[in-house]
């Protein structure tokens, strides 16, 4: 099947394969919704993506983020958010995961209350990924999706979670669509082709278009988003404030502008999320020359850590303060079947940290895997008894300052196995990504384009500080890294399921250049992008 097999609107060229099926996703309607949005809205994503370099550049040159003083009197004001909807009111445990249709089925079978179906960091975004999720999401809205698959059958339950979209970071482009000559953006495209085919049928099942918005910097992207909104639900027919979107709280540049952010949103916004595995990333990522700023091994920077802390405990009170869900960040832990041992510390990991945040006051969290539902709704319900959230939950005890948010410890220890791990996480993720797979247990651990990010920024980051140094004394540097990306890669090549291919020979290729390269690469998926 070519392209002549669906009717473009004037100006869009689609280079990739149309594939049977294809055009119910690809109509001319939905695609003339695609370019209105796209001609409207694609000069200001560039120009907040210019922004996003020009700040990149003060922070490396060693400014340091500070609350706007410009937005003072937004977070001095009394405004709440539009009241949620119901179907988004009770958000105990929400599972994530990609669109891939085995995983869509049982996501929403799980038990949780609600499911981000990922268009981004849990999913490869090569184009068959993009374009049968949106069938997949089509068939789902619906009802009618099945799957029939090594003698199984996959169908859904009458009872399943609130669907909720997270389509791709506004720095991501779709390559195989152009509007007017220029790549679109990855995530008006997810968006627009979603809204389009659902918005509707959700409306008349009793739920509604719900996303989430990752990898936000400021209040003025989220303008971009909700100015994205309007126009949607005017161009289909929808009552203004139809469209819900929790904003992830993914980076260390969105957490000094919480408030904001929700302001922007209000009239669409249905709260934040504490995106910790981003956050983190984003921290390395921000203050990467900063001769002072070194984090410990991954493993131990926890949501106890004092900036991690600061950073909950802010986007606790913000949300509650504005009458907005609060929502935990991923359990990246996975069931060990093999290990009760092992399996029964990862589980008391994941219930203290949904028995934190509960206790905290956040009104539900994130977990990876289907088998931990019932685990965290558990310490949920042990909180909140039978109230759908604890937005009433205020917390005016909390008073959270920049210095506390930029307060990164722990900086020790650095072990030679914390190295190593980052190194085999690094090369297996990678290896799955350019094999189509972006969600992907590794150690016991779900792990995501966000977890890998840290991994190699980590990496990055050591061989450069003074700081770097293994607990042994040895300094960390570009010819010890190379050395163990070796080794490393012979482990990876045993150990993941189909390690033996090409793609991770040039994972690890690829882990040693963003890894010792004299430039950072901003995002480990936009290099990468181009190879799929």
């Amino acid at each position: 099947m070519t392209q002549s097999t669906i009717n473009l609107p004037a100006g869009m060229e689609i280079t990739g394969e149309i594939k049977p099926g294809y055009e119910n996703i690809l109509t001319t309607e939905a695609l003339s919704l695609v370019v209105k949005l796209t001609r409207e809205f694609e000069a200001r994503r560039q120009q907040l993506l210019a922004v996003r370099v020009e700040r990149a550049k003060r922070l490396d040159a060693g400014e340091r983020p500070d609350f706007l003083k410009e937005t003072a009197h937004i977070r001095a004001g009394d405004w709440k958010i539009a009241p949620i909807p119901k179907a988004l009111e009770c958000r105990r445990v929400e599972i994530t995961g990609p669109v891939e249709r085995k995983m869509v089925i049982n996501a929403f079978n799980s038990g949780a209350d609600s499911y981000m179906t990922d268009f981004e960091d849990s999913n490869t975004p090569n184009w068959d990924n993009q374009i049968t999720g949106q069938i997949n999401m089509f068939d789902a809205v619906r009802r009618t999706i099945s799957l029939e698959q090594n003698g199984k059958s996959y169908k859904l339950n009458d009872k399943i979670a609130t669907l909720v979209v997270r389509p791709r970071g506004g720095h991501l482009d779709e390559k195989h669509v152009l509007v007017d000559g220029k790549r679109i953006s990855g995530g008006i495209f997810d968006f627009a082709l979603f809204m389009f085919h659902n918005a509707k049928e959700q409306l008349a099942r009793g739920a509604g278009p719900y996303f989430y918005l990752p990898k936000m910097e400021s209040h003025l992207e989220a303008r971009l988003w909700n100015d994205i909104f309007v126009m949607t639900q005017n161009e289909l027919g929808l009552p203004q404030g139809t469209i819900k979107a929790t904003v992830l709280i993914e980076t260390i540049l969105a957490a000094f502008e919480m408030d904001e952010i929700l302001y922007e949103l209000r009239e669409h916004s249905s709260g934040l999320n504490a995106g910790r595995w981003d956050y983190i990333f984003s921290c390395i990522k921000k203050f990467k020359l900063d001769k002072d700023f070194c984090l410990a091994d991954r493993a131990k920077v926890t949501m106890t850590a004092p900036f991690m802390r600061a950073y909950a405990l802010l986007l606790l009170k913000t949300c509650h303060k504005r009458n907005a869900p609060a929502i935990g960040g991923m359990a990246a832990l996975i069931p060990i079947k093999n290990d009760p041992e092992k399996n029964e510390v990862a589980m008391g990991g994941v219930r203290n940290d949904k028995a934190r945040d509960a206790t905290d006051g956040y009104d539900g969290g994130w977990v990876a895997h289907p088998g931990l539902v019932e685990l965290a709704m558990t310490e949920f319900t042990k909180v909140l008894g039978d109230k759908p959230n604890q937005i009433d939950k205020q917390r005016p005890d909390i008073d959270v300052t920049a210095a506390q948010l930029l307060d990164f410890k722990p900086e020790a220890p650095i072990t030679e196995a914390g190295l190593r791990y980052n190194i085999n996480v690094g090369i297996h993720y990678l290896g799955s990504w350019l094999a189509g797979n972006g969600c992907v247990p590794i150690h016991n651990l779900m792990e995501d384009a966000a977890t890998a990010e840290i991994s190699r920024s980590q990496v990055w980051q050591w061989i450069r500080s003074d700081k770097g140094v293994l607990e042994d004394g040895r300094k960390v540097t570009a010819d010890m890294v190379r050395a163990m990306i070796k080794e490393e890669l012979v482990k990876v090549q045993r150990d993941a399921p189909g390690g033996d291919g090409p793609t991770y020979v040039r994972a690890g290729h690829i882990f040693e250049e963003m890894s010792t390269s004299t430039e950072f690469a901003e995002f480990l998926t936009l290099p990468l992008y181009e190879e799929i």
